[in-house]
């Protein structure tokens, strides 16, 4: 399958087929340990649905707060919607480049904050005061250039955790890819391990990464050769839920949100969710 892809991007020259081609013979870099409540059989991580529910009914007395770096992209508004839908926190802040549409009761303790993440140290203050943190910024290097993807996918992702950090964030949550790997030859990996590094230096109580695979969703925007790529990765996610080839927005969203209620393993700060943990764990609703 991802052979087959990598020919396709090449024929077609298309440079979103190329990046899915990238995510999926990139391979899966060997990662930590999953969140200790994750138990494992036949390989795959799952959770008790009865254990996880009280788990979020205590999560929920701590009265934490959060905030969701992207909520206007397509993981990032089902994960908005996700922990509204399970009423984790007291109040989430969405911090983006602009404003979104939200109007109903649903969204009261939904707190919008516009940054300029070009000068995104004058927004210090969007960042402080939040327990948890979610990242789903990306972007695609057709859309931005070589240099608008390193801009996006890397600098803002790295400054948005310093500035979370000094805020008193003490959980980050950041939304990466398969295969991402700092030394990577493929130039989409080696940005997003770039990025998954730099969060971590900056030494966050937990920090928590996710690497889906191919990302299926309903996307807003035109892309004709990866909507057919999207469309045959989907027909096989169905046959073969835990497959490593792909993964829908609401799955990981979902994952996230089960993610944050789980204690992580004592003495471990760094965890890395690859697809298939990541679809167990958001399988649970």
């Amino acid at each position: 399958m991802g052979r087959w892809l990598f020919f396709i991007s090449m024929v077609f020259c298309c440079r979103p087929v190329f990046e899915l081609a990238q995510r999926l013979i990139g391979g899966s870099t060997p990662g930590r340990v999953a969140p200790a409540l994750l138990l494992h059989a036949n390989g795959i991580a799952t959770i008790n649905p009865e254990e996880l529910k009280g788990l979020r009914e205590r999560f929920r007395e701590k009265n934490q707060t959060c905030f969701i770096l992207g909520a206007s992209g397509e993981t990032g508004k089902e994960l908005l919607a996700e922990v509204l839908r399970q009423q984790l926190f007291s109040r989430v802040t969405l911090i983006g480049r602009r404003k979104l549409n939200l109007e109903g009761q649903l969204y009261s303790n939904v707190v919008q904050e516009v940054v300029d993440f070009e000068k995104l140290d004058e927004s210090a203050a969007a960042f402080q005061g939040h327990d948890v943190g979610f990242c789903c910024l990306g972007t695609t290097k057709g859309k931005a250039g070589a240099d608008g993807f390193v801009r996006v996918d890397r600098d803002y992702v790295e400054h948005s955790a310093q500035l979370a950090k000094a805020g008193g964030c003490h959980h980050f949550v950041l939304q990466s890819t398969k295969g991402a790997d700092s030394s990577s030859r493929f130039f989409y990996l080696r940005v997003k391990g770039e990025a998954e590094a730099r969060v971590e230096a900056f030494g966050f109580s937990r920090y928590s990464i996710f690497r889906p695979a191919v990302l299926l969703c309903d996307r807003q925007e035109s892309r004709p050769v990866e909507w057919m790529a999207r469309k045959v990765l989907g027909v096989v996610a169905y046959f073969s839920p835990k497959t490593d080839h792909a993964i829908s927005t609401a799955t990981v969203a979902r994952a996230m949100a089960n993610n944050v209620v789980m204690p992580g393993r004592e003495g471990q700060k760094v965890e890395v969710l690859e697809n298939a943990a990541i679809h167990a764990l958001g399988q649970t609703k």
